[in-house]
């Protein structure tokens, strides 16, 4: 039983250990106004990840250079149509943005609040998901990483639009993958945060497809749109 004891687990069991407990946590007091998942997403995503890493003396994706800069780029322009598409799909529009009520204007100072604390809840989230149970854990798993978390992933964007939660392990992977060659959350940080903000903020308004024409480029998909 000794061998159980936490001062006898390695980093990288420490590590898995510790993401289940708060894949678990997060689950059970998560709340959804925006307000409160700042706080608990911070308490439990960020300080939880980050507290382990700086008493092990481990990088779990903190770091920035010119790798991490470009793959940020490339990684930003790739996911770019994604969103701009998925902005002009019913489904979508009917659920985002998923915190505030907007009315039929959108002032300005109002929205960069909201994508402040958008953004942040990101940097939360890949502080877990891409920094403790990828970056962190690559030194023992390799690149394979990328794939621990998807199916938790998956499980924490259930209740979303069904397209979402369809692309939420692949993309889970995808984030993972190019955060684990660039040793750095910069790109999955900005990628997915800037582009949260850039859909919210493309919901707010006319679509710049018709949404028609997305329609009926993605009839053939198995679920509704």
């Amino acid at each position: 039983m000794s061998s159980l004891r936490p001062s006898n687990l390695s980093w990288t069991q420490k590590s898995l250990l510790l993401g289940f407990v708060l894949a678990l946590l997060w689950m059970e007091f998560t709340r959804y106004p925006l307000n409160e998942r700042v706080v608990t997403d911070t308490l439990i995503f960020f300080v939880g990840p980050m507290a382990l890493a700086i008493t092990h003396g481990k990088n779990i994706g903190y770091r920035v250079d010119w790798p991490a800069i470009r793959n940020t780029l490339l990684l930003a322009l790739f996911v770019l149509p994604f969103y701009v598409i998925g902005s002009s799909l019913p489904g979508i529009r009917a659920y985002y943005p998923m915190w505030g009520d907007w009315g039929s204007t959108v002032a300005l100072d109002q929205f960069a609040v909201h994508a402040l604390k958008q953004f942040w809840l990101v940097v939360a989230v890949e502080t877990y998901y891409r920094g403790l149970l990828c970056v962190g854990v690559g030194e023992r798993f390799g690149i394979k990483a990328a794939f621990i978390s998807p199916f938790v992933y998956m499980i924490h964007h259930i209740g979303k639009p069904p397209l979402e939660v369809l692309l939420s392990g692949p993309t889970d992977v995808l984030f993972g993958a190019v955060d684990y060659k660039s040793d750095s959350l910069l790109p999955s940080i900005v990628a997915h945060g800037a582009g949260l903000v850039l859909l919210d903020w493309l919901v707010l308004h006319e679509p710049l497809i018709p949404p028609e024409t997305v329609i009926g480029l993605l009839r053939w998909l198995p679920i509704p749109v």
